[in-house]
């Protein structure tokens, strides 16, 4: 035999081999891919004691909501716990996918605050499907059965802003623009300022010329609906709005026909801008609603759904369909009065950024 076929004969032997080994590596990797992984001992222990709190945000565009994120998170490792936070920016299809990505983690208990009072119910669905404990935070979700609701008396939110209107201006013109229809706070603020409101109107001392409902909580909305009336030539003697955010859509239009300061605005939420305009007088007030008290009690109820442990709140909530548990904390009025002795004191903002 020639050397050449000697040569070739080796190579040809040599890439058989080759590729034997190739397809024996193959199947033995597939195999192994489909075997429970061995955990690593460096990671195995306390760290998958962990528990782990998702937290859905329905939005981050008022700068409330960008607090709450910092103080749970804040909260939540304080208790040695661990979170993952997710912000929808007002989408309803975003929140069920970003809850769904949220179970993925090997969440224990879900923190939702709803951008739709009754879609997200497919996200409590998907998290009770899983046993994951849900807390509905300062928004009810409706028609879901949720483990625990927990929020500012909504009802007194309302009532507090009516009480400080017509306080100020006990007759006249009212204009109302409240939240959006998809967050139930909206109807439980607005039940508050009517059993307020409604004497006043039934004695014809309060007419309310229109009442709308700002769609998201757009402050442009609320700029649209105050301009046009005053373009119509329409005198507003007060305002309620459902937010601070939207109390500043109402005073833009009424700086521009030079009202702002001599039309009452209520709004909640006590936003930094909002207290800046209570010190300079274009606003008359604000319901604080100490957001670091629901963070820290939401943290720690979450702790215990994870663990188990029963929650006693005293009072309850009708979701529409279930009553459901209802952890109820107090807002505060604000006002110029008292600015320092609130939010000044409880560092919600700091002096020189409210007093500029």
């Amino acid at each position: 035999m020639r050397p050449n076929a000697n040569v070739k004969r080796a190579v040809l032997v040599l890439l058989l081999l080759t590729l034997g080994t190739l397809v024996y590596l193959t199947v033995m990797n597939l195999r192994l891919a489909g075997l429970p992984k061995a955990k690593d001992p460096k990671l195995s222990g306390a760290a998958d004691d962990i528990i782990r709190i998702g937290f859905s945000l329905g939005t981050l565009k008022e700068e409330r909501w960008i607090k709450d994120r910092d103080i749970l998170m804040s909260k939540v490792r304080e208790l040695d716990g661990d979170i993952i936070i997710q912000n929808a920016n007002n989408d309803d299809q975003d929140q069920l996918k970003q809850v769904r990505y949220l179970l993925d983690q090997g969440i224990d208990v879900l923190v939702i605050v709803p951008n739709d009072l009754e879609k997200a119910s497919y996200a409590v669905e998907m998290a009770k499907r899983q046993g994951v404990k849900v807390i509905s935070y300062d928004r009810l979700v409706l028609k879901s059965d949720v483990d625990l609701y927990i929020s500012f008396d909504n009802e007194m939110v309302g009532e507090l802003m009516a009480n400080y209107a017509v306080g100020r201006m006990p007759k006249g013109n009212f204009l109302i623009i409240n939240g959006a229809k998809s967050d139930y706070n909206t109807e439980l603020i607005k039940r508050g300022y009517d059993r307020v409101l409604q004497p006043f109107i039934e004695e014809g001392r309060i007419k309310v010329i229109e009442e709308e409902w700002a769609p998201n909580w757009m402050k442009e909305f609320a700029f649209n609906v105050t301009d046009q009336l005053l373009q119509d030539k329409y005198h507003i003697d007060a305002v309620i709005a459902g937010n601070d955010g939207l109390a500043d859509g109402v005073i833009e239009a009424l700086s521009e026909h030079r009202m702002a300061g001599k039309t009452v605005v209520v709004g909640q939420d006590a936003d930094l801008a909002a207290c800046q305009r209570i010190v300079e007088g274009t606003q008359l007030m604000t319901v604080y609603k100490p957001i670091e008290k629901l963070a820290d009690a939401t943290a720690k109820m979450a702790i215990k759904l994870a663990k188990g442990e029963y929650i006693d709140t005293k009072s309850t909530i009708h979701d529409g369909r279930y009553t459901v548990p209802y952890f109820i904390l107090e807002p505060i009025a604000v006002h110029k009065e008292n600015m320092d002795a609130t939010i000044i004191k409880d560092g919600f903002h700091r002096q020189d950024e409210v007093y500029r």
